[in-house]
């Protein structure tokens, strides 16, 4: 995915349309898995009424922190302990709540930053980023000018040649329906039949949402009504108008738009590798560099004591939780040649 170099809202405007984004997310995250049968949907427990998430998009974060863990920092290779620092690749590319720019138009704030900072604490190391392309991020990893990339980055079976992973997300999909709505949970093909639903063009999810609309068509089901947009903001405008009855994107940035803006809610997810392997983000880093455990067990430790769990509060992703973090588990299939 190309960086974007989305300027940031004032702060202001912010709580209001900073989740306006969702299109701009799904390439970055593994393009082309292949598509799903609905056997992993997950549906949110109904939402009573809708909370607003409050974001402090100021340059001084005052980040979750966590403490050293003496064990776990002997693990990291030599050469990183050595220079003190843990350098880590982010794009910084204008998408709430991973990776943007905070206030003063420089500083990378977002969960991924959050997530890195947790790690870095663990292995008694200083946080660098290293702002970068979605290109040249995994030029920098494999090349060691980065220790490790964290860019909602999937893990594919090929990535899986070239770098390892730690895991510390799940890769979600999510149903996005107006908060004062009556559709409470979307979990299987049929709950769609009949609505009129939203979908970002040559997206990953569209061929899962058009393979739910065949299966439902074939059991003798109501069609859905497919609706395209050429702008995120018009999406939530659609829904909000009741043109719409639901848009199904990228997780983080639907949960960070329903988060802060209170106008929608989450009534389902659906893994973004589709079918019956769940996706999963991860911080990767330069193949056999020895410095994926210790990550991951820094990510087990956070995990473990709860500060991993009030980062993803903080920014509204509570629901792409891990239960501990994983070197190198499979990932997105191989794409057929």
């Amino acid at each position: 995915m190309p960086s974007l170099a989305l300027r940031p809202l004032p702060r202001a405007l912010r709580p209001a349309a900073l989740g306006l984004l969702p299109l701009l997310l799904l390439t970055a995250c593994g393009s082309g898995a292949a598509t799903g049968d609905g056997t992993r949907a997950e549906a949110a427990a109904p939402a009573a009424a809708a909370t607003t998430l409050t974001i402090d998009t100021s340059p001084e974060q005052n980040r979750v922190r966590a403490e050293k863990a003496a064990d776990i920092a002997a693990k990291v290779p030599e050469a990183v302990r050595t220079r003190g620092e843990l350098v880590v690749g982010i794009t910084g590319d204008g998408i709430p709540p991973l990776s943007f720019l905070a206030d003063d138009d420089s500083t990378v704030i977002g969960v991924e930053a959050d997530v890195a900072q947790l790690v870095a604490d663990v292995l008694g190391l200083k946080l660098r980023l290293d702002r970068t392309s979605w290109e040249n991020l995994f030029l920098s990893v494999k090349s060691g000018k980065d220790d490790v990339g964290f860019s909602n980055i999937t893990v594919t079976e090929e990535r899986k040649d070239i770098y390892d992973f730690a895991t510390y997300r799940v890769d979600q999909l999510a149903w996005e329906v107006a908060a004062d709505g009556k559709i409470t949970k979307i979990a299987q093909p049929p709950d769609i039949a009949g609505l009129k639903v939203a979908v970002g063009a040559g997206t990953n999810q569209e061929k899962i949402l058009l393979d739910w609309d065949e299966r439902n068509k074939k059991a003798g089901l109501a069609p859905i009504e497919v609706q395209y947009y050429q702008r995120p903001a018009d999406y939530y405008l659609a829904l909000k108008s009741g043109r719409i009855d639901a848009y199904f994107g990228p997780n983080p940035t639907s949960a960070y738009h329903a988060a802060v803006s209170g106008d929608t809610r989450i009534v389902g997810t659906l893994s973004g590798a589709g079918e019956s392997l769940q996706g999963l983000i991860a911080a990767m880093t330069q193949k056999g560099n020895g410095l994926a455990q210790p990550v991951s067990d820094a990510l087990n430790t956070v995990i473990r004591n709860g500060k991993y769990a009030e980062v993803l509060k903080r920014w509204g992703l509570s629901n792409e939780a891990i239960p501990s973090s994983q070197v190198n588990p499979p990932g997105l299939p191989r794409q057929k040649k």
